[in-house]
Order: structure tokens, then C-alpha cells, then sequence
């Protein structure tokens, strides 16, 4: 019986309409337009970026996330923005507690940071960089004088350097930004409304859970 009921559903499958494909077919539905909602470029990376804008708004998508610096115009083309942008704020492997770095991610973040408010790009991302044999003390104190030192750019221009919460059980292993406790002291201590953090739920649900109970106290 089993085998006979998967036979049919097999059957009826190959005679349904196929998925839809184009942009045009996927403006079918009427959408309230009360959720805002992006996508990551990495989870389509194999999809065309143009591809992807068409029928991400068509879709009713309002933005896409994690675009490099020449593709943030991109998106203006179909009425979307990038909401989250790669200026040049490191690496997660090397990031903002590595001193040595200071200069370079001021650097670019001098150049990228105005285009990004030109352009619509409301934030820009950074990393914490990893461990390797560093203190989590020393660590914050060298994210603190990095983010200190290119507050003032955010502030400027109007937008948000977020820097990634990441779990370094599974996916970025030794990752030193990876506990909420130890972004809110580096966040409370460079105080700006222009420095906050990415507070990621897939990776801070490995790293801690009670996710509902960390955002409201943490708001």
C-alpha cells in the first residue's frame, strides 16, 4: 500500500505545474508589505546578482545582504538596497582585535562608508578576527580602540558598523566574538549608536540558546 501511495504522488508530481521561474510569474500574489525581508548572497552565490534582484522583488524581498562593494548598486536597479555590505572592516579570521589591523580597516572604511550612505547601504560589516593564544581581556581591548577609531566615520555619514556575533563550536572555530556577554561589553564601552552588533540566532543558538530572554535584556 505504502509503495502504491508513492507511486501516485510520484506520478501526480511530474504532472504539476513546474516551479515558477521568471520574475513576471512570481508577481501573482498580493503582499501587505509589512515584512521586511533580505537575503544572503552567499546562500545563491550560483544565481546571477541581477537574476537574483529580479526575482527577489518579485518576491516581495526588500533587500539583499553581504554584497561586495561593486555590486552594491546592484540592487537599486529593481528597487531593493544592499542592507548589509562588505567596506573593508576585516576578515573573520583577522578582525578588530588584531592592532596591526587598525589602520587598514580605517583605511578602508573612510573610502566605503560614504558610498554606503550614498548609496542606501545602512550597514557595514566587521569581525572580531579569532583567538589564536589571545586573551578574551586583551581581545576586547583591542576591539574597543579599533571600533573607537572609526566610530566617528559611522557617525558622519549615518551608518552602522555591525560587528558578527559567530559560534565557534561548529562553523568558525576559535572565533573570539562568539558569546554575546563579551560583544555587549565591547558595544557598551565604544558607546555609539553607530557601532552594534549582528546578533546572528542560528549561530548564537549553538553558542548559548535562550535566545527570546538575550535579545530582551539586550535590547
Amino acid at each position: 500500500m505504502i509503495r502504491q501511495v508513492a507511486s501516485e504522488v510520484a506520478a501526480a508530481s511530474l504532472t504539476v505545474s513546474p516551479v515558477l521561474s521568471s520574475a513576471t510569474e512570481l508577481q501573482t500574489a498580493q503582499r501587505k508589505g509589512n515584512i521586511r525581508q533580505s537575503v544572503s548572497r552567499w546562500c545563491y552565490e550560483k544565481i546571477p546578482l541581477n537574476e537574483l534582484c529580479a526575482k527577489g522583488t518579485a518576491m516581495g524581498l526588500r533587500a539583499i545582504d553581504l554584497l561586495n562593494e561593486d555590486e552594491w548598486e546592484v540592487p537599486r536597479r529593481y528597487g531593493m538596497v544592499c542592507s548589509m555590505g562588505y567596506g573593508g572592516g576585516g576578515e573573520i579570521r583577522s578582525g578588530m582585535n588584531r592592532v596591526e589591523n587598525h589602520a587598514k580597516i580605517e583605511e578602508a572604511f573612510r573610502t566605503s562608508i560614504p558610498r554606503a550612505a550614498k548609496l542606501g547601504v545602512a550597514n557595514v560589516i566587521t569581525f572580531s578576527g579569532n583567538r589564536d593564544g589571545m586573551s578574551d581581556e586583551e581581545g576586547a581591548k583591542n576591539t574597543i580602540a579599533g571600533l573607537n577609531r572609526v566610530k566617528k566615520i559611522a557617525e558622519d555619514h549615518g551608518v552602522t558598523i555591525c560587528m558578527e556575533l559567530l559560534n565557534s563550536k561548529v562553523d568558525h572555530k576559535d572565533y573570539l566574538c562568539d558569546h554575546t556577554a563579551w560583544g555587549v561589553r565591547v558595544m557598551e564601552a565604544v558607546n555609539s549608536p553607530r557601532v552594534k552588533l549582528l546578533y546572528d540566532i542560528y549561530h548564537m543558538q549553538i553558542m548559548e540558546g535562550d535566545l527570546i530572554r538575550t535579545i530582551s535584556d539586550n535590547m
